[in-house]
């Protein structure tokens, strides 16, 4: 089923307004769409003033001249910011992409560090960065298991330069608890998740999530608990969504694959949470060829929505802000860096949480009678 114009007009924009030019051929390749349906979508856009065109370019709308009054101040002295990700994260990378638009705006250059995918990878690239003259830090570290998370909160707690953490909550009373922090409320796109579902008619539902970070812990914790005091979920039930999908993937390689089939077909589910969007095409395939129907047997919600879209069903998903995470993390520290406000670097420190919101396509569907 091909994605519907008018979504993949937003998409566009969604993705120039928190990366800036775009080329029309990765805006293609992203949406698996040809060259010529990208320029078309780019031109009737423009046409609406919704953004600006180049020579195989996309642009975010600009105003013609900048504002005369103010210097930018916050850039001219000073090393770079240092953004510290994991390896292959593209949910992470669009919290990059709305943090390189602010920290860009005032300035001030960005220092990107990739993590690999080892525990205790982030501390040798955050002190280089420092050695080297960041004045600031965001960080996303992966804390693939708690164990990991808790040995990162001494010398992240120690740090001499202002720091915030994107998605990343640190536990309450720990050494980072004193640190910004900026977070999508899982929490609530689990409850828009089951909400949808339930409304639909669905009573027997499933989440298939991921072990082995942050956000999939906090999803798996909050469909617990959600699931467990829902007045209309009658069964329910938390499964890994792959065999590898856990801190420590080796001790499960005996495992057998998810039968998320069989599981359903077990407990007479009618509805599934999958996190993220990868496992969640890929359980889809592997629901449909065992003859389940997505979704005429079976609605499906992913939680990520980074390519939930491109399905060959669109998948309806819970989409985190994740360009605005990075954007508002960069803010905070742009505060604490701002030469001009005294108080910045004494401000509370803030733990703030954006709320994410659903994105329905054509994945779900009312329960059939």
């Amino acid at each position: 089923m091909r994605e519907p114009v008018g979504l993949r007009r937003q998409r566009i924009l969604a993705a120039v307004r928190s990366r800036g030019a775009v080329r029309v051929s990765d805006l293609a390749a992203e949406l698996a769409v040809s060259v010529v349906t990208v320029r078309r979508d780019v031109e009737e856009l423009a046409r609406e003033g919704k953004l600006r065109r180049g020579h195989g370019v996309a642009r975010p709308v600009l105003p013609e001249t900048a504002p005369a009054a103010e210097p930018a101040p916050r850039a001219a002295d000073g090393g770079p910011v240092a953004v510290v990700v994991p390896e292959r994260h593209a949910y992470l990378y669009e919290a990059l992409h709305g943090a390189r638009t602010a920290l860009e705006e005032a300035g001030i250059r960005i220092a990107l560090h990739i993590a690999p995918t080892v525990p205790g990878a982030e501390r040798p690239l955050v002190e280089r960065a420092l050695a080297d003259g960041a004045r600031g830090l965001l960080i996303a570290p992966r804390w693939r298991a708690p164990a990991t998370e808790e040995a990162d909160y001494a010398w992240l707690s120690r740090l001499e330069v202002p720091a915030v953490l994107m998605e990343r909550r640190p536990r309450r009373g720990s050494a980072l608890h004193t640190v910004d922090t900026v977070c999508t409320d899982h929490w609530y796109g689990v409850h828009l998740a089951v909400e949808h579902l339930t409304e639909l008619g669905h009573r027997r539902i499933v989440l298939a999530a991921r072990d082995d970070s942050p956000t999939a812990r906090a999803v798996r914790a909050a469909f617990t608990d959600i699931a467990a005091d829902h007045p209309d979920v009658d069964k329910w039930a938390v499964v890994l969504s792959s065999p590898d999908a856990t801190p420590e993937p080796a001790a499960e390689s005996a495992a057998e694959p998810i039968a998320l089939h069989t599981l359903m077909a077990e407990s007479g589910a009618t509805a599934a949470v999958l996190h993220g969007d990868v496992d969640a095409l890929m359980l889809v395939q592997s629901l449909r060829d065992h003859g389940v129907r997505v979704p005429e047997d079976c609605s499906v919600v992913a939680y990520d929505d980074v390519v939930a879209a491109l399905g060959s069903t669109p998948l309806t998903a819970v989409s985190p802000p994740k360009a605005e995470v990075g954007r508002a993390a960069a803010e905070l520290l742009l505060r604490r860096l701002d030469p001009r406000d005294p108080e910045g670097a004494r401000a509370p420190v803030r733990r703030v949480e954006l709320l994410p919101t659903l994105k329905v396509r054509g994945s779900t569907a009312p329960l059939a009678p």
